[in-house]
């Protein structure tokens, strides 16, 4: 059903309507001076990309030489990865695609423009804010991007688990990428990874992205209520005056930034309660949850029937074939396995990110990587599950109560009857 159209909106309209009347010729007049607006943002592709930072510390291939990872190798498109001596180098052939942070399992390349939970602030912010939001890159763009579009070196640097929590969240996001871009670009690998990522993310979320392939189609329209809560709180910080509750509806509108706020702070949640449950191991180290993982844990803590469409893989240990040497313990880059009691081997399933380098390692190959769904990925939320109780328990008193005074009123019907005979 539309939303009906009342005297904010208008009020909205109008200020639109004068805010483009308050200088209308200063566009005519730099033109024919040969002014440049100084504040006016120039069109330049690098400033959306950056040379990614290597971390050998988490590299599989750093902690065990004969690992069979090469997952950043593969994914460069100019050969510009060498991994040798327990470091990694990046050399200056690198095209600052980005797409070895987006391929590591265990977030040994680190480019602040592209992590995930950034990525995901950038496109749930414009997703809240917009009717849709477009992610896209620099050769399909060609310009400043507008508030609901979102930019990146290459459309591959978007991981499965971020793709995934934005389906999830925000059903308006869909990839613009017009038809043959990708034929010609340098990043030759890149167009393989997005078709991955995304068909992995929509194979998760049990739901399709949207992709624009005309830039025609392109719309930059901001939701109603946000529109609404932004004016409001415009007047609001000039005046002084809580227009906002005049209009409940908008009072109840959550701004896009406390949105993305309470996001961040029940990841925080999330990592406290794993902490301290399983944040250590016997041995005093302390697990390491990525980036990806805790947007997929998050995701999975709002919509827990959604972890049926995961596989993931654990290793799963031969007890008669271990030996207890605790090579696999030592070299887990996410420290998610352990041995406890009399050296039993254990896993933490929500840090471990399927990596196999504890299976690839033990001589003795007790070890084996299991694929199941990510059931146990679903991390219990202390206060939904109190909020819950308490609903529970104000039902059941709420019912209580209806029960006592229909006895009541039942007992007094029976007095009154009484009385007339």
């Amino acid at each position: 059903m539309a939303q009906q159209h009342d005297l904010f909106d208008d009020i909205i309209d109008i200020s639109k309507g004068l805010g483009a009347l308050k200088d209308p010729f200063s566009g005519v007049t730099d033109a024919l001076l040969g002014v440049e607006s100084a504040e006016a943002p120039i069109w330049n592709p690098a400033d959306y990309k950056e040379r990614p930072r290597p971390n050998s510390i988490p590299c599989l291939v750093c902690n065990y030489e004969k690992s069979s990872c090469t997952a950043c190798i593969d994914a460069c498109p100019v050969d510009a990865i060498e991994i040798e001596e327990f470091s990694i180098e990046v050399k200056d052939t690198c095209r600052k695609c980005g797409l070895c942070v987006a391929v590591c399992p265990t977030d040994a390349f680190v480019s602040p423009k592209i992590m995930p939970k950034k990525l995901y602030d950038a496109i749930a912010g414009a997703a809240a804010a917009h009717d849709t939001a477009y992610v896209t890159c620099t050769r399909a763009l060609r310009r400043i991007p507008r508030e609901n579009e979102v930019v990146v070196a290459c459309v591959g640097d978007v991981p499965p688990e971020v793709w995934f929590s934005v389906m999830a969240d925000y059903p308006n996001v869909s990839v613009y990428l017009p038809l043959g871009i990708c034929d010609n670009c340098k990043n030759t690998t890149g167009e393989e990874l997005l078709g991955e990522h995304i068909a992995t993310a929509e194979e998760w979320a049990g739901a399709g992205l949207g992709l624009e392939v005309d830039a025609k189609d392109l719309t930059c329209t901001k939701r109603r209520e946000y529109e609404r809560k932004e004016f409001m709180d415009n007047i609001m910080r000039t005046t002084g005056l809580a227009v906002s509750k005049l209009n409940p509806a908008t009072a109840a509108v959550a701004s896009v930034t406390q949105r993305l706020r309470d996001h961040t702070k029940k990841i925080s949640e999330l990592e406290k309660t794993l902490r301290n449950a399983c944040g250590t191991t016997t041995q005093k180290r302390r697990r390491i949850l990525t980036q990806g993982r805790q947007l997929v844990l998050s995701t999975l803590q709002s919509y827990p029937e959604l972890a049926e469409n995961i596989q993931v893989k654990t290793p799963e240990c031969d007890f008669s074939k271990c030996t207890l040497c605790g090579e696999c313990v030592k070299i887990c880059p996410t420290h998610a396995t352990d041995l406890v009691g009399a050296g039993r081997f254990t896993v933490e399933p929500t840090y471990c990110v399927g990596c196999g380098l504890c299976a690839e390692a033990c001589e003795e190959h007790a070890l084996t990587m299991v694929e199941h769904d990510a059931s146990d990925l679903v991390v219990p939320d202390p206060e939904a599950e109190k909020k819950a109780a308490e609903a529970a328990k104000a039902r059941a008193e709420m019912e209580k109560t209806k029960a006592e005074a229909k006895k009541k009123l039942n007992k007094m019907l029976d007095s009154v009857e009484k009385l007339d005979k």
